[in-house]
Formats: C-alpha cells, structure tokens, sequence
C-alpha cells in the first residue's frame, strides 16, 4: 500500500503487529520528513516505528471483534493437513499465514504446529514460530473477549485437544 492507505489509526488503539503481537499506538512522530507510529509491544516490551503511509501493508491491523476470537477459538478443533509436507515447507506455509496477520491464519499456525508437536518435537524455528502465534493468540482473545490471559490459554487447549 501506499499513502492513499485508507485504514486510520490513532494514538490509544490497541494494534496488532503480525510476529510481534498486540500492542498499543504510542505516538505519531516525524522522522527524516517520514511520518511513524509508534507501537509498544506488550509481550516483549519493546517498541516499534512504523511508517504511517504503508502501516497497513506491513500487516498492522486493528484487534479483531469479539465474534472473530471466538470463531478462531472454535477453528482450534479442526485438523490442518500438513502431512506430506517437510519442515522447510510447513514452516514456509506458517509464516505465510502469520503474515496475514488475520486472528484465524493465526490460530491455524497454532493448531497445525501444536498437532505437530505431539508427533515429533517441532525444529526450534517452527518452536519459536508456534510459541509467537500462541502469545498473540491468547492476547489478542483475552482483550477482544475481557478475560485474562489464563482464561484464554484454558479455552485454547480445550480446543486443541479435541
């Protein structure tokens, strides 16, 4: 996208960063004549500038609505088919879901690579793949839905055990 980017965010929303998780728009700053958004991360502390003429295109988005958490919630039921696939490619299929950034491309990245865990432990990139998609799973459930954090992980693995 460019700057005819119509998707408006202001300082106060909470965001989702796809790879980094939710975070919050910290501030509107200008910097070498470039504009940016500054997004604190919550889980890992940290902050992000983000040009404000392509935010959109690098995957920032608004939190999903509360019926959207729950259906990806419910998806956590379904069985991904990833078999026949190396790790190589199933791990080149997740990135392309978290890129979408979509709460529901998310929540597949969980339930395939969790499936796969209880086959064979996941190599340490689809491990660190999976554990970023869980944490912006259950924090971006636990705001949209107004439960904790734990609440969220319970509802989760209740699904994914199915």
């Amino acid at each position: 996208m460019n700057s005819t980017d119509k998707t408006v965010f202001r300082i106060g929303d909470a965001v989702v960063y796809p790879m980094q998780g939710v975070g919050c728009i910290m501030s509107r700053e200008t910097r070498r004549e470039k504009e940016y958004y500054r997004v604190q991360i919550a889980a890992s502390d940290m902050d992000v500038l983000l040009p404000v003429d392509n935010a959109s295109a690098l995957g920032l988005r608004h939190l999903a609505s509360a019926t959207e958490a729950r259906k990806a919630i419910s998806s956590l039921a379904e069985k991904w088919e990833t078999r026949g696939l190396d790790w190589k490619q199933r791990l080149l299929m997740n990135q392309e879901l978290m890129k979408e950034g979509t709460l529901s491309s998310v929540a597949k990245v969980v339930s395939s690579l969790y499936r796969r865990s209880k086959v064979k432990e996941l190599p340490v990139q689809e491990r660190k793949l999976y554990d970023n998609a869980l944490s912006i799973l259950v924090d971006e459930s636990s705001s949209v839905l107004g439960i904790g954090t734990e609440e969220a992980k319970k509802r989760i693995f209740a699904k994914l055990e199915k």
